[in-house]
């Protein structure tokens, strides 16, 4: 239940500390909120007049309000703790995801990985909160009561320390049902998370395939198993909620009736005996609320440790090597390489030298390797073997950030902001002037689509406030691009892979003059493309297979030339 992830946040052992002093504190006004009222029950009871007991109720009333104002003082310190922990987990969260760059997202899906930059930090938040309160309250405040329990009553305290390690052995018991339960409901949620936003994505092809009630349903099945995992961690949570109720309030009947059949006899006085019952329910207060907000606690820890998961993954951001900027002179080698992704080799042996301004074009088939090269490339993987060189001289990977702020990347699905349209397109530009954005515009045709919307440049994208169509994203990313003239390394990866051929092929003729004085890697497998590249990597079966000129490989009638004849192509392609 208690990670100890938590103990490495910072400030804990102060929040702790603190925590218990208000907790001892508010131990303290229970006690005398129970001793006074009692005392002023007591009096009353034996014949004394109600305006004697004014100090008595008055002190009463004031240690009611010292306990819930310790109560306030508490969930101020928790709520700024947890609100600032969180926050600074999301700013290591995205930090992380942006070092890792998109082979995490690939890894964790991206449905979970949104879920958890958004959802799961919430989770981590209210966790926090909670489990530091209930945990403190339940190691604190019960013994203090208990202590003076037996001060009043030993048989009475007696009762109360027998039943307690009862309730607590139960509640492991249950709890750790409820852990396997809460387990299989989180698993649960990041595959419906996963399924949902990947099937969203693709709605426009699977209506077009035919297939989109076939993906509903299957969604349906997927947020059913769903829905079957979370009642079943709520039917243990209820379980153990009533198994709780039900033997605090046997033990409080116990400590009643003993303490009752003793006032019978006249064995005991009546204002020990009544602080003593007022004093029973607070004693299992502590452990009744840290019972109600299991379940919570549970997913709380569960989204921290997911989280946590990346955050302990290694970067490969090493040694820094100061990068000049690209230009007509510069020189990347590859020289041996190999790369590691999903526990296997591929790219064994691979070496390739580019010079230049030039644009590569790396084709093949799904999982053929292109991908992995392209996120190489872009500092996103690590090489286990091999060299590579900038200008002759090594760097360890090219997680630099003299080489990544050189660096355009676009993959196939481009990420808008919530924000308007004229910010997402300056978003890596603010300094972009008005004339600036509408010649970005013009350039990657976006005219009519601007002139459509309903505030222009002011209109709100992203986020859900307009749907934009796959090719409309791709035009403002390409807008992003044009804007930003300093950057002279342009990475695209399946740019146009979710694109209809005539959506593509307008899009060309706005990408390609973009193309010039920059070093393009472009990674694709519709073969249109490869006239307009100055050079070409041929992928087959996780290896580099060929490299040349379109021409020159074509003549060769080797993988690029059967991928060609598959495809339909020809030498016009």
């Amino acid at each position: 239940m208690f990670d100890k992830a938590l103990t490495r946040l910072s400030g804990f052992k102060q929040i702790v500390g603190l925590l218990v002093g208000l907790d001892i504190l508010q131990a303290f006004f229970i006690i005398g909120q129970a001793y006074f009222l009692s005392l002023s029950i007591t009096r009353v009871w034996e014949g004394n007049p109600l305006k004697q007991q004014i100090v008595w109720i008055i002190l009463f009333f004031l240690c009611h309000l010292g306990r819930h104002v310790m109560t306030f003082f508490k969930d101020n310190i928790l709520d700024d703790f947890s609100a600032r922990e969180a926050k600074l987990m999301r700013q290591k969260l995205l930090k992380k995801l942006f070092d890792l760059g998109p082979v995490i997202v690939q890894k964790e899906g991206t449905g979970n990985t949104i879920t958890m930059a958004l959802d799961g930090i919430d989770l981590v938040e209210n966790y926090i909160h909670l489990i530091l309160s209930k945990m403190i309250n339940m190691s604190i405040i019960p013994w203090i009561i208990l202590a003076f329990v037996f001060l009043l009553d030993w048989e009475s305290g007696l009762t109360l320390l027998i039943v307690f390690p009862i309730i607590i052995i139960f509640m492991i018991i249950l709890g750790l049902a409820a852990q396997a339960r809460a387990d299989k409901q989180y698993e649960s949620y990041q595959v419906l998370s996963n399924h949902f936003l990947d099937t969203l994505r693709g709605i426009d092809t699977l209506k077009f395939l035919g297939i989109s009630k076939r993906y509903g349903n299957s969604i349906y099945q997927t947020s059913e198993n769903f829905r079957k995992a979370t009642m079943s961690a709520l039917r243990i949570g209820i379980l153990s909620t009533f198994a709780l109720d039900f033997f605090t309030t046997l033990s409080i009947a116990v400590v009643a009736v003993f303490l009752g059949l003793r006032l019978i006899k006249g064995e005991f006085d009546l204002l020990p005996a009544l602080t003593v019952l007022i004093l029973a329910p607070e004693y299992f207060l502590p452990v009744r609320d840290f019972s109600s907000d299991y379940h919570a606690t549970l997913d709380g820890k569960n989204a921290m440790q997911a989280i946590g998961k990346i955050l302990n993954q290694d970067s490969i951001r090493g040694q820094q090597v100061a990068i000049d900027t690209w230009s007509a002179s510069s020189q990347l080698s590859l020289e041996n390489i190999a790369i590691s992704y999903e526990d296997k080799t591929i790219l064994e042996g691979t070496s390739y030298q580019v010079k230049g301004f030039k644009t590569v074009g790396l084709i093949g088939m799904s999982g053929s390797g292109k991908s992995s090269l392209i996120n190489l490339i872009s500092g996103f993987l690590d090489k286990p073997a091999g060299e590579i060189l900038i200008d002759g001289e090594e760097v360890p990977n090219l997680n630099q950030d003299g080489w990544q702020k050189q660096v355009i990347y676009i993959p196939q699905s481009p990420y808008l902001f919530d924000l308007s349209l004229k910010a997402n397109i300056a978003f890596y530009t603010p300094e972009a002037t008005l004339e600036d954005i509408q010649e970005a515009i013009r350039v990657v045709g976006l005219e009519e689509f601007v002139e459509g919307l309903p505030d222009g440049l002011d209109t709100m994208i992203g986020g859900g406030s307009r749907p934009l169509s796959g090719g409309q994203a791709q035009r403002i990313a390409l807008a992003r691009a044009f804007l930003d003239k300093s950057r002279r390394i342009m990475i695209l990866d399946e740019p146009t892979a979710h694109l209809d051929i005539e959506t593509e092929l307008e899009l060309k003729e706005k990408i390609l003059p973009l193309f010039q004085n920059r070093l393009v890697f472009l990674a694709t497998h519709r073969l249109h493309w490869l006239n307009d590249m100055d050079d070409i990597l041929v992928f087959n079966d996780g290896q580099l297979v060929e490299q040349g000129v379109y021409e020159d490989l074509l003549a060769q009638n080797g993988q690029l030339y059967q991928l060609v004849t598959a495809m339909g192509g020809g030498q016009d392609v």
